[in-house]
């Protein structure tokens, strides 16, 4: 008799525990919610507002080129942007690499003048001067119904006292739109 009574003065404290409520960790639910665009491919990109891409600079005198760091014939141009994607609010321009980006991130002369390269600049002949082998100071066209434009300007760059000749470079660009 005392084993039973023992085992029941055991068993029923352990049955209420079964039957006691569960503590459960406080759980919080929520939404993750994403947008996002998907634009058309590119825009029509002019210089000047016309056909093409082509940038002539002034032609200038080889003795105002004549010591490394200096600077002559900065022409202005614009660039234009357009049949842009509706939905693009900005197109950051960049510069893709190749021969033509020399290690000081002007544009290497081609052409048969000696030490002399192409600068571009950023907001026209008194702007930034961008670096197109690191994009610094490259521009962003602000887009509005799918146009846009920013003024720049291209001048010559003397590494060296330059010789006589002709200047010839190109840059690739590459537009990132948002």
């Amino acid at each position: 008799m005392n084993k039973m009574l023992l085992s029941t003065a055991l068993a029923a404290p352990l049955g209420a525990l079964a039957f006691a409520p569960t503590v459960s960790a406080a759980t919080n639910t929520g939404t993750i919610q994403i947008n996002g665009k998907v634009l058309q491919d590119t825009c029509t990109v002019a210089v000047n507002g016309g056909a093409g891409t082509t940038v002539t600079l002034t032609p200038v005198m080889a003795s105002s080129l004549n010591a490394s760091g200096k600077t002559a014939g900065a022409t202005a141009f614009t660039l234009n942007l357009s049949n842009c994607d509706p939905n693009a609010t900005q197109a950051q321009l960049s510069f893709t690499g190749g021969s033509n980006n020399a290690t000081d991130g002007n544009l290497t002369n081609t052409g048969s003048a000696g030490n002399v390269e192409v600068q571009l600049l950023a907001g026209g002949t008194s702007g930034r001067t961008i670096n197109v082998k690191t994009d610094a100071n490259a521009p962003a066209v602000t887009l509005s119904s799918g146009s846009g434009s920013t003024s720049m300007a291209a001048q010559y760059y003397a590494t060296a006292a330059a010789s006589a000749g002709l200047v010839s470079t190109s840059a690739g660009m590459t537009f990132t739109y948002q």
